[in-house]
């Protein structure tokens, strides 16, 4: 038969009534000849309170025995939703990751899949099951500990499956219908997307769309699953959602695709730094081990063998940055007269592969933001990507401004 892999979120499970509401879905594809592989997360809320329970027990936690507690959470769902296909007469059997097993490397808390065998699953489907719901979020280390993939881990989870087991598509169910052409908390106007390109969807899940975890999405496009995303709060329509695919199967989309932007930024500038061979890896080699993730670098022109080097992060590791930067000036790695960090900034970005193909892009977003009286701070540019570091206080301003000038309301 062929076969499906439905995601469901923490909040799409996140009482029994929700995972009855999940199970009727599941059975609506069985009814039409899949067998199915539901991935589940733990219930909304759940893993933050087993996090907290860690934390409460051990500051200096053994990250071990951390993965043992948080991947309960999803063994929890996976049982219960297997009862609930067993009581609509659906033959279903749960799966935590070790049983699969789900093979992956040994970095607790953020460990990466490494093999799927499919052999002991679809045993049980020609024995019969008709579907096999795993616990997401978790696999079995070669050390045969169990480890734990890092947040929004079940998307990764299930699009690994998809590849592995040559699924039709992916199905991710989460407490949203689709993807947007932005926020529509800030956005009135943002338009659900029928189709997106794999590239657009990185990058906007990277640049700060929640949507789908980047992960996930890297995944899908090296392996060219086919994912949806849809609401399973919303009557069943299989029409429903947005297919993430690759850009040949999209016929034709807007040169823009979407606004993305991400609050928590911080820029942090280097003043006067040595301008000479090899200081950017001093600065940013430190900044990598510290576990630091850099984003933007702009370095200014160098005046008298000095220049001024400026990069974003996330504004919870600037601490972070700023000690790796001044064990590096201590050690004399690199030499600056002053480290200064802005923590109240945005990163705004536009995307869209049509960018490939039409010019004057860049220029259309910075007359935009110049006619809205914000400055910018910062640029990066890639083939489909334009981002800018403002002020945070106008960001609101700015996401609906560019929304309005590219007219991404209309659909092509």
């Amino acid at each position: 038969m062929p076969l499906l892999v439905m995601k469901f979120g923490g909040t799409s499970v996140g009482s029994l009534d929700r995972i009855r509401r999940a199970a009727k879905r599941v059975g609506v594809e069985v009814a039409k000849g899949y067998d199915v592989i539901v991935i589940v997360s733990a219930m909304s809320g759940k893993t933050n309170e087993l996090v907290g329970w860690v934390s409460e027990t051990s500051a200096m936690f053994d990250a071990r025995e951390y993965d043992a507690v948080v991947s309960s959470g999803e063994n929890v769902t996976a049982g219960l939703m297997a009862l609930t296909l067993q009581e609509m007469d659906v033959p279903a059997r749960s799966w935590q990751g070790w049983q699969v097993p789900v093979k992956t490397t040994s970095a607790h808390s953020s460990a990466r899949i490494e093999e799927i065998p499919t052999e002991h699953l679809m045993a049980k489907f020609d024995e019969g099951m008709r579907v096999a719901v795993v616990a997401g979020f978790q696999g079995v280390s070669p050390e045969g500990r169990i480890t734990t993939l890092g947040r929004g881990g079940s998307d990764t989870t299930a699009v690994a499956f998809a590849a592995a087991f040559g699924a039709e598509r992916c199905d991710i169910y989460t407490d949203v219908d689709g993807v947007y052409t932005t926020d529509p908390r800030i956005s009135p106007k943002a338009r659900k997307l029928e189709k997106i390109a794999y590239e657009e969807m990185l990058e906007l899940a990277s640049l700060g769309a929640k949507v789908l975890q980047t992960r996930s999405v890297e995944l899908a496009m090296r392996f060219h699953v086919k994912l949806r995303v849809l609401s399973s709060f919303e009557e069943y329509d299989e029409n429903a959602g947005t297919l993430v695919c690759a850009e040949e199967d999209i016929m034709e989309s807007n040169v823009v695709a979407g606004v993305a932007y991400s609050r928590d930024e911080a820029k942090v500038t280097l003043i006067s730094v040595a301008d000479r061979p090899g200081i950017a890896a001093a600065i940013f080699g430190p900044l990598s081990d510290a576990g630091v993730n850099v984003d933007m670098i702009v370095q200014n022109i160098a005046e008298e063998g000095r220049t001024d080097m400026t990069f974003s992060c996330p504004t919870d590791q600037v601490k972070r940055a700023e000690r790796a930067m001044e064990e590096a000036k201590t050690s004399g790695e690199i030499n600056y007269h002053d480290i200064v960090a802005d923590t109240d900034v945005a990163k705004i970005s536009v995307v869209g592969i049509g960018m490939r193909s039409q010019s004057g892009i860049a220029a259309r977003m910075f007359e935009v933001l110049s006619n809205e009286g914000i400055n910018i701070k910062v640029i990066t540019t890639s083939e489909i990507k334009i981002s800018v570091l403002i002020d945070r206080k106008y960001m609101e301003l700015a996401v609906q401004a560019l929304h309005d000038a590219f007219e991404l309301e209309k659909a092509v």
